[in-house]
C-alpha cells in the first residue's frame, strides 16, 4: 500500500528548492511503495484538508492542533518534527488519536550549542558595537568598549538536557565555571561534564553569562522574569536559545531599559516573527536573530536526514527512534 507524506512548503527556500538540501531526500528511497510531495500552500496551521490528504507531514513551523485531526476522514498517522520542539504541537490530541509525534533530539544539539557560542562570543567581545564604531569612523572610542574575558567566569545553563550537555562540552576549553539548574537533571552525566547543578537563584545571581536551554511547557513558561533578573549581575549577559515564551520579555525590557544587565542575546522572541515595534531591536546591548542562528547546511541536513527517516521507519512498520508521544506507537 502507498504512503503519502506531504513535506511543509515552508521548508522551501526562495528559490523553491529545500533548504536542508536535495542530500536528505534520498533517505526516502528507504521505502519504495512511499510517494511524496511538497504541500500546496505555506500555512500557519495544519488544517484537516492536509490531515486528510497525506499518511504523514513533516513539519517545521506551522501548529498542529485538535481542529488539524478532529475530523472523521483524517488519514494522518505521523507528523515529523523538523526540529527538537513540540510546544507548537497539540500532543494529547494526536495521542487520543493515535498519531505519533517524532522531533530530532540529536540532529539539533551540535548546532545550537555553537549557535550559543556565536551569541555568547560577541556579547563578551562587544561585537556589534565595535562594529559600528570603525564603519563610522570612531576608532579613538575603542578604549571605551572593552569586553568580559571569559577565564574565570561563571557560564550558568538553564536546563540540563541534551543542549545543556552539548554547550557544556563545547564550552569546556574556555576555563570558564559551569552551573546547570534543572530540578530533573541527570546529575551523573552533568558532574562528568563538571558541572554543579543549582538551584536557578542561585544560577542566576553567581553567573556572568545565563543561556536558556530549556523545553518550553506549561512549567517552563515565565520561569525566567522580574525576580530573577533582579537577582543578576549588573556586568552579566542574559541569552535564549530555546523558546521566547520561557522568558517573561516585558521583564527583559524593563531589566535591559533600566541598566540591571549588561545585555542580551536573543535568537527566540514570546512572538515570532517579531513585532518591528518590539522595544528590544532598537536596544544597542542586545543582538537579534530570527530564531535560526543554527540554521546551517550541515544543521538542517542533519535535522531532515533524521526526520525523514521516523517517517521511513514509520512507514515500514519499524518504530522509529524518537518518538516524542511512545503511548501512541502501540495504537498504530
Amino acid at each position: 500500500m502507498t504512503f503519502k507524506l506531504g513535506i511543509m512548503r515552508d521548508l522551501l527556500n526562495a528559490a523553491g528548492e529545500p533548504s536542508f538540501g536535495s542530500a536528505a531526500l534520498e533517505v526516502l528511497k528507504g521505502n519504495p511503495a512511499l510517494e511524496w510531495e511538497y504541500t500546496p500552500a505555506v500555512v500557519r496551521e495544519l488544517t484537516p484538508d492536509l490531515a486528510a490528504r497525506y499518511d504523514g507531514l513533516y513539519v517545521n513551523s506551522a501548529r498542529v492542533t485538535a481542529a488539524t485531526v478532529g475530523r472523521a476522514d483524517c488519514r494522518l498517522r505521523i507528523v515529523a518534527r523538523h526540529g527538537i520542539g513540540y510546544d507548537s504541537v497539540d500532543v494529547p490530541a494526536l495521542t487520543a488519536k493515535g498519531v505519533v509525534l517524532t522531533n530530532t533530539p540529536l540532529a539539533i544539539r551540535r548546532p545550537v550549542a555553537v549557535a550559543t557560542l556565536t551569541l555568547l562570543f560577541a556579547l563578551a567581545g562587544r561585537l556589534y558595537a565595535k562594529d559600528r564604531i570603525t564603519r563610522a569612523g570612531r576608532w579613538a572610542e575603542r578604549n571605551d568598549l572593552m569586553g568580559k574575558g571569559l577565564v574565570g567566569r561563571t557560564l550558568g545553563i538553564v536546563g540540563g538536557g541534551g543542549i545543556g550537555q552539548e554547550l557544556l562540552k563545547v564550552s569546556a576549553p574556555f576555563g570558564m565555571r559551569r552551573l546547570v539548574a534543572d530540578p530533573y537533571a541527570n546529575l551523573p552525566a552533568l558532574q562528568a561534564l563538571e558541572a554543579s547543578v543549582v538551584p536557578l537563584e542561585r544560577l542566576m545571581a553567581e553567573s556572568d553569562f545565563v543561556v536558556v536551554a530549556c523545553l518550553l511547557n506549561e512549567e517552563t513558561r515565565h520561569l525566567v522574569g522580574a525576580k530573577q533578573f533582579a537577582l543578576m549581575k549588573p556586568g552579566a549577559y542574559f541569552i535564549n536559545v530555546a523558546r521566547g515564551p520561557i522568558v517573561d520579555e516585558q521583564a527583559l525590557i524593563a531589566t535591559l531599559r533600566a541598566g540591571r544587565i549588561a545585555g542580551a542575546g536573543l535568537d527566540v522572541f514570546e512572538q515570532e516573527p517579531v513585532d518591528p515595534a518590539n522595544p528590544l531591536l532598537t536596544m544597542d546591548n542586545v543582538i537579534v536573530t530570527p530564531h535560526a542562528l543554527c540554521w546551517t547546511d550541515e544543521c538542517f541536513h542533519a535535522i531532515a536526514s533524521s526526520g525523514l527517516q521516523s517517517v521511513v521507519d514509520f512507514s515500514l512498520g519499524r518504530r522509529p527512534a524518537h518518538i516524542v508521544n511512545a503511548e501512541a506507537w502501540p495504537r498504530v
